[in-house]
């Protein structure tokens, strides 16, 4: 069954406890979203604050994807430039699927419903986002087409003998 996407739900305490344990689990799973396992609930949180301050500010949407059962299984925030030059444009962070749904297609479901949802904001032309090398997400995102633009080598240091490319991909929408 596939899942169900919604732009801008309302935010609540089931939908925050839904984020925070998405995030944990993806992240205690390996995922590239910003943290090293292990990782808690506490951990988590303050990143999502952030994104729920720009929220509240008008700088970020989210997108959440459910599953059959209601839980939330997948998410991307598309938050907005500042800088008056590059208004025609957004980034796509923090983007996950929760692990128990990897290789069912999810993934491309999101991106694509992310892309879909920023085709439908007035002025948008293109969705950035960046990736850790040496993960596959550089190949994910080239095959929901993406092109690499841009690689920062050893720009993120998971530990201390592992440092890791920083890879800028574009969507141009059409």
């Amino acid at each position: 069954m596939a899942l169900t996407f919604e732009l801008d739900p309302p935010f609540d305490r089931s939908l925050r406890d839904g984020i925070t344990a998405l995030w944990t689990d993806v992240s205690n799973a390996g995922g590239a979203v910003g943290f090293l396992p292990p990782v808690t609930a506490e951990d988590v949180r303050p990143e999502l604050v952030k994104h729920l301050v720009a929220m509240e500010e008008g700088r970020t949407r989210l997108l959440v994807g459910h599953d059959e059962d209601g839980a939330v299984a997948a998410t991307a925030f598309l938050t907005f430039n500042t800088h008056r030059l590059m208004r025609h444009w957004l980034w796509a962070n923090s983007v996950m699927v929760h692990p128990r749904h990897q290789g069912r297609g999810y993934g491309r479901d999101l991106m694509a419903a992310a892309a879909d949802a920023a085709r439908a904001i007035d002025g948008i032309e293109a969705i950035r986002l960046t990736c850790r090398g040496g993960t596959g997400a550089d190949r994910f995102y080239g095959a929901c087409g993406y092109k690499e633009v841009g690689r920062v080598p050893g720009a993120i240091r998971v530990t201390e003998d592992d440092d890791r490319d920083d890879v800028i991909m574009l969507l141009t929408l059409g």
